[in-house]
């Protein structure tokens, strides 16, 4: 006897229509999530980025105490090219006018005027190197102030707007100052910049546009001195020669 296909009805078609429908979807889901599972770190990967996150962090480390003891070197050449030699040629004048005073009062008082310029000298040197190590500006008269004096003392025109009170934690207002300075300092004197620093949500955000900041390789202990105490900064090329430092440091740690 000869058996003939049964050809479904309407209704097993449809039903049979819905379970491919059912299946399909149920695949494309599957497929959907595997794509969105994130990739787990292998044992071996983890070690491998702990290696080079220690190594990071040796390296700055580092290049913070090399920092640090060339600053020292710089200060210590600071005062012996400066108030040191004006020091010693106080105590030659001063000797000189004391043998001067009864023989030649004129010659004496001439020689007096001198010291006077010289003393003067000296203390504004002092006072600069003084404010290289910490500006008593910054705590008494907050960054905006602080900032002035720092373009003034380099000779860069600058514009300046950041807040005029102080109230920020000291390690924050000091590197973010000390930030700037650096700046302003490699634009070199005649150079023109742009200084701005502001509050924002939980931050102090910094940017100094100069027409003269060199290589991004000499900006290293810049940003050394912001990421220590868990900042970012960037450095950027501007049109016509010009570089971009900008940062943030936050307020609550």
């Amino acid at each position: 006897m000869r058996r003939e296909a049964a050809i479904p009805s309407l209704g097993d078609a449809r039903l049979l229509d819905a379970a491919g429908a059912i299946t399909d979807n149920f695949v494309l889901e599957q497929e959907a999530i595997a794509l969105e599972v994130p990739h787990v770190e292998t044992p071996q990967e983890s070690l491998d980025r702990l290696r080079l996150e220690v190594e990071e962090l040796r390296a700055s480390r580092e290049r913070l105490v090399l920092a640090a003891d060339a600053e020292r070197r710089r200060i210590e050449r600071d005062l012996h090219d400066g108030p040191q030699q004006h020091l010693v040629a106080l105590a030659a004048n001063l000797q000189r006018a004391r043998l001067l005073g009864d023989a030649d009062p004129a010659a004496a008082k001439a020689l007096l005027d001198e010291i006077g310029r010289d003393v003067t000298q000296a203390l504004n040197e002092t006072t600069k190197l003084a404010h290289r190590i910490y500006p008593p500006l910054l705590e008494a008269g907050g960054l905006r102030a602080a900032l002035r004096a720092a373009a003034v003392s380099v000779g860069v025109a600058t514009q300046i707007e950041a807040p005029a009170g102080g109230g920020y934690p000291p390690e924050v207002a000091g590197a973010v100052y000390f930030c700037c300075l650096d700046a302003l300092e490699r634009a070199g004197d005649g150079a023109r910049a742009t200084v701005t620093v502001r509050d924002e949500e939980g931050a102090l955000t910094f940017e100094v546009v100069a027409n003269g900041v060199r290589s991004d390789v000499e900006l290293v202990p810049l940003r050394d001195r912001i990421e220590a105490l868990r900042g970012q900064v960037t450095v950027q090329s501007e049109p016509g020669g010009g570089t971009r430092v900008s940062g943030s440091l936050p307020l609550s740690r």
